[in-house]
């Protein structure tokens, strides 16, 4: 398997979606170790850029992805993991799904309920 980590400065685009559903739950990146231990855990695990560190998905909030598929794109510089999510969100922002407000003309719409508060997940 040869994925080109080459194209964006060492990353390469990571889709989660719901694996019973089909909802697009997330959009992240990975790096060479992040898919590495991906593959190897079968738990999702993404390059976060602002702290430039492996990003665990749920080592904070406990909603972790079980990776049930992993598919390559045709450039072999993206990946579509078919997940199944732990906690019920997989938005840090506390929606089940990060594509939760929908554009309505020049409006944000939210369409999501929230699952959790993130001031009392993340204490911050």
């Amino acid at each position: 398997m040869q994925i080109n980590f080459d194209k964006a400065g060492g990353l390469i685009s990571a889709i989660a979606q719901d694996h019973q559903t089909g909802e697009v739950l997330m959009i992240a990146w990975m790096n060479r170790e992040a898919f590495e231990e991906t593959v190897r855990t079968r738990k999702a695990v993404y390059f976060s850029r602002s702290r430039n560190k492996l990003w665990r998905k749920g080592e904070e909030s406990g909603n972790v992805q079980e990776v049930k598929e992993l598919y390559i794109d045709c450039d072999n510089d993206a990946v579509l993991l078919k997940v199944h999510q732990i906690g019920g969100a997989a938005c840090h922002e506390g929606f089940k799904s990060c594509f939760f407000r929908r554009l309505d003309g020049e409006n944000l719409t939210v369409i999501g309920d929230r699952v959790f508060d993130p001031k009392e997940v993340y204490k911050k």
